[in-house]
């Protein structure tokens, strides 16, 4: 009985752990309080984003929450970075007819220690819109995806 037992739950564990790891989840604290954020919310999130014809100003999203946002004037700041999520590591999301709006929330990895640690976060719009196959920050800045 016990072999058995050890048989059936032995997957269990490790499919929990592989997901538990895959989703890690950061709490963070910004101006209107505590959010929680990933970087996996099961679309390929990370990569560069452009404006359209435009090869910079760009924002850069690595894998292991780290990345680059540069503005118009072309400089650029590495950032911290992670997609709203709840406490669990499951994505905050509205679904419209084919899209999805998700909340990318950064901030500037070289903060100062003697800042208002609750002000450094700011968040911004992020969409999938999955009939073209395209996902968008802030709204003009895009990269091209496949499933």
């Amino acid at each position: 009985m016990t072999k058995l037992v050890t048989v059936f739950m032995l997957p269990l564990i490790l499919f929990f752990a592989t997901v538990n790891a895959q989703n890690k989840v950061e709490k963070i604290t910004t101006k209107d309080g505590i959010h929680y954020i990933t970087t996996n919310i099961d679309y390929p999130i990370t990569g560069t984003y452009l404006f359209e014809g435009l090869t910079e100003p760009i924002v850069q999203l690595d894998p292991d929450g780290t990345g680059v946002f540069q503005v118009l004037d072309l400089s650029k700041t590495t950032i911290l970075w992670g997609m709203e999520c709840f406490e669990n590591g499951t994505p905050k999301y509205e679904k419209g007819f084919n899209y999805a709006v998700y909340t990318l929330w950064y901030k500037n990895k070289e903060t100062n220690s003697e800042m208002e640690i609750t002000e450094d976060w700011v968040n911004a719009h992020f969409s999938i819109h999955f009939q073209k196959k395209k996902m968008f920050i802030l709204g003009d800045r895009s990269k091209d995806y496949v499933e």
